[in-house]
């Protein structure tokens, strides 16, 4: 059966629209992550290089509380979970460090993600685990030839909430105030009588089970095994320094900017999928050294 050029040519379009919302998702899984990094550096100084182990620790809760008590309990105590570990750790190691030297920061976050890797191997073992999308979430959305998993769109759903309930919290919210006041001049929130302590442990919580969420929903997706988190930190940094530090609306730009590009890549040319996020934040870098919409850097341009 032969294809004629009008129908070839919407099944390429078909094909590229795909590739677009597959990298669009994902650009909104990196901004779940980079979402964290963002918020915990702005307002403690500390580059969490942790991070992607709290997303591999939600993916793991995720299969764990699943197997127990069901995909809906596991779906809420996962983010949980991570969140309220990430609370204890700040409150009783990275608080350490806001006026440390910033590589103790690193060093410590690098040893803390080495030590949860390698407890998940030990734990878990070093093979992936296998986990399946639920089945109430299994099928296919059609729109004329367009087709798309069900479970794809219920966590571009889910990813879109989350972002809106951030951006609400920090804009809307009087604790949202403090955290800004805090960015802006913590001297001032101090002189005022307002703790920062409290503040920071909680900004540590949500930037961390964000983290976690995007774990637990992408498990299914990119498989569950103890060393998930290394690649999509990388990608997350790339999308906080693209869209520039202390930036929401950046960092969220440069998510976008981010799949979108992996997407097409991929359709055009897929072996430089993986590259391409990074010719943009070159690109970026060279252009505009404090990113996107981050605060201009005197010393850099």
């Amino acid at each position: 059966m032969q294809v004629s050029g009008k129908e070839a040519m919407g099944m390429e379009l078909i094909f590229l629209a795909e590739q677009v919302v597959n990298g669009l998702l994902l650009g909104f899984y990196y901004l779940l992550i980079a979402l964290g990094l963002s918020i915990i550096f702005s307002l403690g100084g500390v580059v969490n290089l942790a991070h992607g182990a709290f997303f591999a620790l939600g993916a793991y809760f995720m299969v764990t509380i699943t197997g127990w008590a069901g995909y809906g309990v596991g779906f809420v105590a996962s983010p949980l979970l991570v969140a309220i570990l990430g609370m204890i750790v700040e409150r009783l190691f990275l608080r350490r460090f806001y006026k440390a030297d910033p590589v103790l920061s690193l060093l410590f976050t690098f040893g803390l993600a080495m030590v949860i890797e390698q407890s998940l191997r030990m734990i878990y073992g070093a093979s992936p685990l296998q986990f399946s999308i639920p089945p109430a979430a299994r099928g296919m959305v059609t729109v004329g030839d367009f087709m798309y998993p069900n479970y794809r769109l219920a966590m571009l759903a889910v990813a879109l909430a989350a972002l809106g309930g951030t951006w609400w919290l920090l804009r809307r919210t009087a604790f949202g105030k403090v955290v800004r006041a805090g960015i802006s001049d913590p001297d001032m929130v101090r002189a005022l009588g307002i703790s920062l302590a409290p503040v920071l442990t909680a900004v540590c919580g949500i930037g961390i089970g964000l983290a976690g969420l995007a774990g637990a929903l992408l498990s299914p997706v990119t498989g569950v095994h103890p060393a998930m988190g290394h690649e999509i930190l990388t990608a997350a940094f790339v999308v906080v320094v693209i869209g520039g530090l202390g930036s929401f609306w950046g960092v969220v730009v440069a998510a976008v900017l981010v799949g979108v590009l992996r997407g097409l890549t991929a359709y055009f040319y897929p072996p430089a999928s993986e590259a391409s996020l990074y010719l943009l934040m070159l690109a970026v870098l060279l252009l505009r050294p404090r990113g996107i919409m981050g605060e201009r850097m005197e010393r850099l341009e």
